[in-house]
């Protein structure tokens, strides 16, 4: 195997160097076109080039990057088999006017594509297979060494984690600036506010994030890129670069990353933290994203104090910094009903033992928290925060889990993955708060802190009818453990909103907190 192909099938990035040669390319894996040109001046300002694509009714026109040294690279995500040509557009003849073309073949196993939003409120990928978030946080982990970067990996392998939030440009930290962990590279050349150019690009910079958002793909997990973030202090001015400078940069990370089938757009963490910016802003700033990426991948924003207006066209789904809105039973139901989208809890605090009111709630919480979370039919993040407070394992450096809620979650996620492959549905929520399924044949029942004795079988009255039969298993959701009901429960209607099982049956309960019922109907 020549250096190219090693390249290629480590990283899914199959680049055709000449314009003679023809590639094969696998379904939603990336071609990519290198092509020498002008290195004189400054590449990053002074050209601007796309390639069409076209295969029988698809057409895209993805734009393209310079990637230093005189090369300049188009990325490109077929997502239809056959025949696929390209011809570039550019003011550059060097690059203006070069064609080509590649098969397109079909997907290999466990490769179904980016995800898109399903059934309003929840998420496939692009072939139809379901996806359930199970997201985690890792806010700093590109910038940490390489040891510890594989580390992160190998956690997040064993972990039952398929979504990762994380920073593009590192947060200011005195650390990072000077000492034994200084960052060797910034997103543009110079180490310092003085030194930055912000005309142009550290292309090095941008192929380390490559290989971390290609190390998440080949785990199956979705790469939820935060785009923009506030952490700055005025030190290195990264959080008040000009709108000039902000639309570059956008157009510049779309066209490196776009074609990579696990990215999510984050626009900011804490966005009203970046008090430069105003709303109107961050509509421009959506639409760049929008306008230039051809594939259009999930975007959102995430919020601080103040709440961006996530029922815009332009924002796929709710990301959403809110903890009270998982310690009540209840809230998603109502954010769903508020903006008809899929409500993802992106930080619900984080389980630790750090001295932030947001880094130390205890392991049964953060499980509470995901629960409420599903039931009410949303989504959650998790996090991991225990010391130093400076920069706490897992949500700023990775490294490992240590805390006790990720085996729950995964616990919590089989049952997910085993309910109706549509997702979970809040039913009757007007009378019930902890009931979510699929009407009239799955029901999943969580009673949270109530450490109730027993319950007595009854159903919300929308997709029953007499006779339907139903049978029941007791979950115990902290010590992970699911008992089988023998009883056969069959329904009789008890008033216009209620149905019951004939023979008035009550399900015994431990009279301990965290309990649920998973009834699922039989005939």
């Amino acid at each position: 195997m020549n250096r190219w192909a090693a390249l290629a099938a480590m990283t899914g990035v199959f680049s055709c160097l000449t314009l003679a040669q023809e590639a094969t390319i696998r379904r939603w894996d990336i071609f990519e076109l290198s092509l020498p040109g002008p290195s004189e001046g400054n590449p990053f300002l002074d050209i601007r080039f796309s390639a069409v694509f076209r295969n029988a009714d698809k057409t895209y026109e993805p734009e393209g990057f310079y990637d230093g040294d005189g090369i300049y690279k188009i990325r490109f995500m077929p997502d239809q088999e056959g025949v696929w040509t390209y011809k570039i557009k550019s003011r550059c003849a060097e690059l203006d006017n070069k064609e080509g073309r590649f098969m397109c073949t079909p997907a290999l196993p466990g490769n179904h594509g980016p995800v898109r939003v399903r059934n309003q409120y929840h998420f496939a990928y692009e072939d139809g297979t379901p996806f359930f978030p199970f997201g985690t946080t890792l806010y700093e982990w590109p910038f940490q060494s390489k040891e510890l970067k594989e580390q992160t990996l190998e956690t997040l392998k064993h972990s039952p984690f398929n979504k990762a939030r994380f920073l593009i440009i590192p947060p200011w930290k005195e650390h990072y600036a000077t000492g034994p962990t200084k960052l060797e590279s910034f997103p543009v050349p110079g180490n310092s506010r003085d030194t930055f150019d912000l005309t142009r690009f550290n292309p090095e910079y941008f192929r380390q994030l490559e290989w971390c958002i290609s190390q998440f793909r080949d785990l199956g997990v979705e790469a939820d890129l935060i785009l923009f973030r506030p952490y700055d202090d005025g030190k290195w001015g990264f959080d008040r670069m000009g709108a000039a400078v902000n639309e570059r940069y956008l157009r510049y990370v779309l066209a490196r990353f776009a074609a990579y089938r696990n990215v999510w757009w984050s626009l900011a963490n804490e966005n009203s933290f970046l008090e430069n910016l105003t709303d109107e802003d961050w509509d421009r700033l959506f639409q760049i994203v929008r306008d230039y990426d051809p594939y259009g991948h999930l975007r959102s924003i995430h919020n601080a104090d103040r709440v961006y207006d996530y029922s815009k066209p332009w924002v796929t789904h709710v990301s959403l910094q809110y903890y009270m809105a998982v310690r009540c039973l209840g809230i998603s139901p109502m954010l769903r009903d508020i903006y008809k989208k899929p409500i993802v809890h992106d930080e619900i605090n984080y389980e630790g033992n750090i001295d932030k009111r947001w880094g130390n709630i205890s392991g049964e919480e953060m499980v509470f928290r995901f629960w409420s979370a599903y039931i009410g039919g949303a989504y959650a993040t998790h996090g991991d925060a225990f010391g130093p407070s400076e920069d706490p394992t897992w949500i700023s450096i990775g490294g490992r889990l240590q805390g006790q809620s990720p085996a729950r979650i995964a616990f919590l996620k089989k049952i997910i993955e085993d309910g109706p492959p549509e997702g979970l549905t809040p039913i009757d929520q007007y009378f019930e708060n902890n009931i979510a399924g699929k009407l009239g044949s799955f029901y999943l029942i969580y009673f949270g802190r109530e450490p109730l004795k027993e319950w007595e079988f009854r159903l919300p009255q929308k997709g029953l009818k007499p006779g339907l039969r139903f049978q029941a298993d007791l979950i115990d959701t902290w010590n992970m453990k699911i008992t089988p009901l023998e009883t056969v429960f069959e329904l009789e209607k008890l008033n216009r909103y209620t149905y019951i099982d004939k023979h008035r049956s009550k399900i015994v309960l431990p009279a301990a907190p965290y309990m649920a019922l998973r009834i699922r109907r039989i005939d």
